[in-house]
């Protein structure tokens, strides 16, 4: 049986419970419920409550379909029901005082995901010393439509707000509010970079970590293709008070149909940050580099295996290479330099690797060429033995978080990956969160890589022939 403990915020007192040699504390509002008058309006700050508020189970989780098909057997998902989905969890040191402090964004694409799945669990962060921080923020069309009458960028607002929330609340469980790290991963770490660009929250982070995250913010019509394509199925106006009147299920059950058949050739249009002037003026990618915050900034080396799956890729032929090549202009000598990197890749591969660099490891690599602060570059290439999915994306969490036994981890890496790996990588991200250096040379002339494997080691940044050649 867990010992209960209290911390008092300035909402009112939690009382959470004591597992181990860890605080817990689940499902505490940062802000009021969104929805009602709330809905599609900018964060709200949490109502205050009297007496004591039982914080040992997780909030509800934002409006959201499962992953569909073979990405679903490879992603889990948990689903709580309730509408007070702006949440966050604490796992303190029993007895922290101005301990460090990290802030986790979970992924899944701007339209899925939790804080609440297994994974995220920040129990060995808190061993290590850390007060670990996690937030559930609004999805998909609740978190990142585009709509006449309403703000932009609502999930990105919410992160914001749990990351005030911490800045403001931390000090209570042991943390202190200037040592605070943001990390993230796919979509979360494209929020960290979202908050770096951001003045007032970018005054709040003292480190960042990012994770296989795209860092680039669209012009309004380019981000906003996807509620406008949402609205037309519906038969409504792109403006608030239509979509009002249509209720999150509705949303999500028109978003399956717009996603359906889908290809790597040709998908949907998904949920993107939108240039605003008031919550995003200007895309990360380009604030990123002239700021003076340390980054931890990587990718996994397969990224795509996760995307597409190898029935796919064996269906891309040289004719659609050529047309997706010209599409994105890519030139003729930068796919003769993936092709001579990755000697006997099929067509479909060498187009993996190519979208994988055209979406995350050019724009890393650029923003940590100009960056002059600390720059700390890593790329995970350890081969899982599930499906042929190699260094997949999101595969490095299990190491991350050093929970190699945890179901969500064996989907992606099987029953027997190495702990010694999850010690060395788990040990950097402490090392980076607690000092600011997580234990290899920064990025510079020479591009400095660590390259994390069954045998990990620091090396110059891998293929950068054909990256420096992609638009």
């Amino acid at each position: 049986m867990s010992d209960a403990t209290d911390a008092t915020l300035t909402t009112g007192i939690v009382r959470g419970e004591i597992v181990g040699d860890v605080r817990r504390f689940l499902g505490i509002p940062y802000a009021a419920l969104p929805f009602g008058d709330l809905r599609f309006r900018a964060p709200q700050p949490a109502e205050p409550w009297s007496g004591v508020r039982q914080t040992t189970s997780f909030g509800p989780t934002a409006p959201q379909s499962r992953y569909p098909g073979a990405i679903g057997e490879l992603l889990g998902s948990v689903q709580i029901p309730g509408d007070d989905i702006l949440t966050v969890n604490v796992w303190a040191p029993r007895d922290a005082a101005g301990a460090p402090v990290v802030l986790w964004i979970h992924g899944g694409a701007l339209e899925r995901g939790t804080a609440a799945l297994s994974l995220y669990d920040g129990t060995a962060f808190a061993r290590a010393g850390i007060v670990f921080v996690s937030i559930n923020y609004r999805l998909g069309s609740e978190g990142f439509s585009v709509l006449d009458g309403a703000p932009r960028n609502l999930g990105l607002r919410d992160a914001a707000a749990g990351l005030a929330w911490a800045h403001r609340e931390v000090a209570a469980f042991g943390g202190d509010p200037a040592r605070i790290t943001v990390m993230g991963e796919s979509a979360g770490g494209a929020i960290v970079a979202g908050l770096l660009a951001r003045d007032e929250s970018r005054a709040l982070i003292a480190r960042a970590i990012i994770e296989s995250a795209p860092l680039e913010a669209q012009p309004v019509a380019k981000a906003g293709r996807v509620t406008a394509q949402l609205a037309k199925r519906l038969g409504i106006a792109r403006d608030r008070d239509a979509f009002l009147g249509v209720s999150p299920e509705q949303l999500l059950d028109a978003r399956r149909e717009q996603s359906a058949g889908s290809s790597p050739l040709g998908g949907a249009p998904g949920f993107q940050f939108a240039l605003d002037e008031e919550s995003l003026p200007r895309s990360p990618h380009e604030v990123i580099p002239d700021i003076d915050v340390p980054v931890l900034i990587g990718t996994n080396t397969d990224e795509y295996r996760l995307w597409f799956t190898p029935e796919a890729l064996g269906k891309i032929s040289g004719l659609q290479l050529l047309i997706a090549r010209l599409a994105m202009r890519i030139p003729r000598r930068a796919v003769a330099a993936y092709r001579s990197a990755f000697p006997g890749a099929s067509t479909g591969e060498i187009f993996g690797q190519l979208a994988t660099d055209l979406l995350l490891r050019a724009p890393l690599t650029r923003v940590a060429r100009a960056r002059r602060a600390p720059t700390y570059v890593y790329e995970f290439a350890w081969r899982s033995p599930v499906r042929d999915l190699r260094a997949a994306h999101a595969l490095e969490l299990g190491f991350v978080f050093d929970r190699l036994d945890d179901p969500e981890t064996r989907r992606l890496a099987g029953d027997a990956p190495p702990q010694e790996l999850a010690d060395e990588m788990h040990r950097a991200w402490i090392s980076f969160i607690t000092t600011g250096d997580p234990g290899w040379p920064a990025y510079g002339a020479e591009r400095t890589t660590r390259l994390f494997d069954a045998r990990s080691a620091t090396v110059p940044q891998r293929r950068t022939d054909g990256m420096d050649r992609l638009p």
